[in-house]
């Protein structure tokens, strides 16, 4: 199907409205005089079909009227509509009012502008409803035996919204005969023509009563603990299809679409605290810029992108060296975003001339830097790529974009970096120490440091829901693992938060809440599908991996944190790096082209004297339990 750029369909937007304009203010004209329009006025006319075309496209333009997705078109959308139109007509009646006294221009009747501006009101408005109104009354019209009967599970504003999306749905999916909800005062109401039949605890029955072959569930608000009690009514009531909205935080484009249901899985249902932000700063920190993210193609990358483009950046560019990943990525921004400018760039943050070039040619306001190598069994095996990539790919960013002027840079960084025992942790290390000592004075520099996310590509989470799907054992490297978790669309909102509010040279800690035990994380998975831990799927101990710790602090026992205004957000409380560090960076670098994995470790144990080399340790103190202390822990 043929897909236009974005200035065609505004170009064809404005020439559909610029016809709308010329229609209404002729009929004006026709209402006016009774349907003959006087020889002299056939001139004033044309002259006044100049100024209304002339100046109402352009204040339409200033009220961002072809960035609207009509499709989905609301009262906010509505009363800016009325609000552009009532400028745009307020301005040619002013413009005519001065220009009465010129004799080549005449003047058009005051009666006839009023009514050119009702006349423009109603067919523009009429214009943009169309479309919705015609998918609707199509969707209505194809209800019948190829859709599948469904109930949505909340009656909220999302219940609400995925049931008037799935009537707009060209493939008609599902048909919806009712909602559920706890609350007693919606019971009998009608949402999008749909009734409230009953409660949760009510959906068996009314799935029996109403032939329901699909509960939807319809809660992003909700704690993962409804969200398993409704998953149980459902499995309960033998419904063989269940499916449910995302988090608030993944509802990226601010409204429900019939493409965001999506099929459950564990972590819709693990026990975990919620993440809320504050979206104002962000919105003030990336609206109408230009950001950069590499790493674009990973989880945390791709992320990154997603959420950036809420917030209405200017342009988006997306650097990753994974062609697929990239492919992959770009087609599903553009889907979700046809209104936004995403960039993609195949390249590698380890070219230092590549690199620069690209910055100079792009010049991003924001900078997000995710491109790293993260598995630590991996950097284990080759030490020499994770210098070059986590540490001179780091140097290589952070230069190009306080050369070029941008206004933040950040790292991502990760638990890792603490205390490290890992070359990926110590090489994360290092790249904090670049960002805290950079010394531009144009561009903050800044890390945020968190812990695991849940379902990232190559977490534990995939590995475990891979086993049991294939009814294997499940492996825990050692019964005493513990992680911090969080979602990857919680964890990317507090990075922006951070980038948005933080001062250059700090490195932010994110507030994960309590550690999860990984074979307390593996036990949910099994019972997630329905099967019982050590019964149906065994559980084997695999020992700790190289590299690997039995618990990952989030600060050093040096460090403390300070606490700022916003949730979960907290400062680090660091040392400064080892005397000499830049000339010790240096030689790091160099052992890490001459591939001498000896002299990279020795180095690193230079620069980060808290690296340790000698494994993992055996337990985690009490405190390292405790992210939200502004005390050293």
């Amino acid at each position: 199907m043929w897909n236009p750029p974005l200035w065609a369909r505004h170009a064809a937007l404005a020439g559909a409205d610029l016809l709308l304009i010329a229609v209404a203010l002729f009929l004006a004209f026709l209402l006016r005089f009774e349907g003959a329009i006087p020889a002299p006025m056939v001139d004033v006319l044309w002259r006044t079909l100049v100024l209304s075309i002339g100046l109402k496209i352009p204040v339409f333009v200033v009220f961002q009227m072809y960035r609207f997705s009509w499709r989905h078109v609301g009262v906010s959308e509505l009363l800016k509509t009325s609000l552009a139109c009532a400028v745009g007509s307020s301005l040619v009646a002013t413009a005519v009012l001065l220009l009465r006294h010129e004799s080549a221009w005449g003047a058009a009747p005051r009666s006839a502008l009023g009514i050119d501006f009702a006349l423009t009101l109603l067919l523009v408005t009429w214009g943009r409803i169309t479309p919705r109104l015609v998918a609707h009354l199509a969707g209505r019209g194809k209800l019948g035996r190829q859709a599948t009967r469904a109930i949505i599970v909340g009656a909220g504003d999302a219940g609400a919204q995925l049931a008037r999306a799935l009537q707009q749905d060209p493939a008609l999916t599902y048909h919806v005969v009712g909602f559920v909800d706890d609350d007693r005062r919606k019971r009998g109401m009608l949402l999008q023509g749909v009734r409230v039949l009953g409660s949760r605890k009510q959906l068996g029955a009314i799935v029996k009563s109403r032939s329901v072959r699909a509960v939807l569930i319809a809660m992003p608000s909700a704690q993962p603990g409804v969200i398993q009690e409704t998953v149980t009514l459902a499995r309960t009531a033998a419904v063989p299809d269940v499916k449910i909205l995302p988090f608030l935080s993944e509802l990226y484009a601010g409204r429900v679409s019939a493409a965001d249901l999506r099929t459950l899985e564990p972590a819709d249902v693990l026990h975990r605290e919620e993440v809320r932000v504050d979206a104002a700063p962000i919105r003030a920190f990336l609206e109408g810029e230009c950001v950069l993210v590499t790493g674009a193609a990973g989880s945390i990358g791709s992320e990154l992108c997603r959420q950036i483009l809420r917030f209405g950046v200017k342009r988006l560019v997306a650097l990753d060296f994974d062609e697929t990943g990239l492919f992959y990525l770009e087609s599903e921004l553009r889907h979700r975003f046809p209104e936004q400018e995403v960039d993609v760039v195949i390249d590698d943050v380890r070219d230092a001339a590549e690199i620069d070039a690209l910055v100079e040619r792009v010049h991003p306001d924001v900078v997000y830097h995710a491109a790293a190598y993260k598995h630590v069994p991996m950097m284990e095996r080759f030490p020499t790529q994770a210098i070059k990539t986590n540490v001179e790919g780091t140097r290589n960013v952070l230069e190009s974009s306080c050369r070029a002027g941008s206004k933040a840079f950040v790292l991502i960084s990760t638990d890792k970096a603490v205390n490290p025992t890992s070359v990926m942790g110590a090489s994360k290390r290092v790249a904090e120490i670049l960002v805290r000592s950079c010394q531009s004075t144009s561009t903050r520099c800044l890390a945020v440091r968190f812990g695991n996310v849940l379902g990232s590509r190559g977490s534990v989470l995939r590995t475990f829901q891979g086993q049991v799907e294939r009814r294997q054992a499940v492996t825990v490297t050692h019964p005493d693992m513990v992680r911090y978790f969080m979602l990857t669309s919680e964890a990317v909102q507090l990075v922006l938060q951070a980038s948005a509010v933080g001062a250059g040279g700090q490195v932010f800690v994110l507030d994960m809440g309590r550690p999860v035990k990984i074979l307390d994380l593996a036990r949910d998975v099994i019972r997630f599908y329905g099967l019982e831990p050590d019964v149906d799927i065994p559980i084997l101990y695999t020992g700790v991996r190289p590299g690997e710790k039995l618990f990952e602090e989030l600060l050093t026992a040096e460090e403390g944190t300070e606490r700022t205004e916003y949730e979960r957000l907290l400062v680090a409380r660091l040392q400064e790096p080892p005397a000499g560090w830049r000339d010790q960076l240096d030689t790091l670098v160099r052992a890490a082209h001459a591939e001498n994995e000896g002299q990279v470790r020795a180095a690193l144990g230079d620069l980060v004297p808290t690296h340790n080399l000698n494994g993992p340790r055996s337990g985690p103190p009490d405190a390292a339990f405790d992210t939200s202390t502004s005390h050293p822990q």
